[in-house]
């Protein structure tokens, strides 16, 4: 049995809605502390970005606690039941980050997964948009350098990031989920390594709605169409006041 305690502080940029730190990197960052191969990580209160916060892990098994001891995300072993749905060409993937980036009504800009005014290693800077006659989101994407280790590979924490925003964009725009949705599980696993410079495929697609719960599932592949990571998410509505 491993027992490691860490007190950290996530970045201010790295956040989703303001203030809150960006769902899919503190999902990674239980995931580059648990050993086991596919995790399902349960976001059980609000994590803020520029605030202390507590990471154990143990063995397969990873948290994030409040320093007063407040569970805030936990993360377990699991299995991924869904498979990936056919990947987009990387021709349909560059044209819709073409159309994501000339939409005119882009609400967030500064979201650390798909923002436009996140300058380049500071943001994914990953651009989903809908295919034509799919119901897929897709989007090509390149990892800036300054995303990765000191060997170009992407770590955890960016990985499962790239795995968050496309699979709430595909449930808002197939599911008619609400704005101010949050993501409230992420089970995932990676494949193989992802390394900054190279172009992937991202694709993202609805599953199921159960009142204000959205499930999706969210891929990244090589351009050959190699799968490098899956992803099953569920985003739930705030609830109407």
């Amino acid at each position: 049995m491993t027992i490691s305690l860490d007190t950290l502080t996530i970045p201010g940029h790295i956040h989703g809605y303001p203030d809150l730190a960006f769902g899919g990197y503190v999902a990674g960052m239980l995931a580059a502390r648990a050993t086991a191969d596919t995790l399902r990580v349960d976001f059980r209160r609000a994590v803020s970005v520029s605030t202390p916060v507590v990471l154990t892990a143990e063995d397969e098994r990873a948290s994030l606690l409040a320093p007063d001891g407040t569970l805030l995300v936990e993360a377990s072993p699991s299995v991924l039941s869904i498979d990936a749905v056919p990947a987009p060409s990387l021709s349909e993937a560059r044209a819709a980050t073409a159309r994501a980036l000339s939409a005119p009504d882009r609400w967030v800009t500064d979201c650390y997964g798909c923002g436009v005014a996140c300058p380049p290693g500071r943001g994914l800077r990953l651009f989903a948009w809908g295919v034509p006659e799919r119901r897929v989101m897709a989007a090509a994407w390149t990892p800036d350098a300054g995303l990765a280790d000191e060997n170009g590979e992407l770590l955890p924490e960016t990985v499962w990031s790239a795995l968050d925003c496309p699979g709430g964009i595909a449930a808002w725009i197939y599911s008619d989920m609400d704005r101010g949705a949050l993501t409230a599980a992420l089970t995932a696993t990676q494949l193989r390594p992802i390394y900054a410079g190279s172009e992937y495929i991202s694709h993202a697609w609805p599953i199921d709605r159960d009142g204000r719960k959205h499930t999706v599932g969210v891929a990244l592949s090589t351009v050959d169409g190699d799968l490098c990571a899956l992803a099953e998410a569920l985003w739930i509505e705030p609830r109407q006041s």
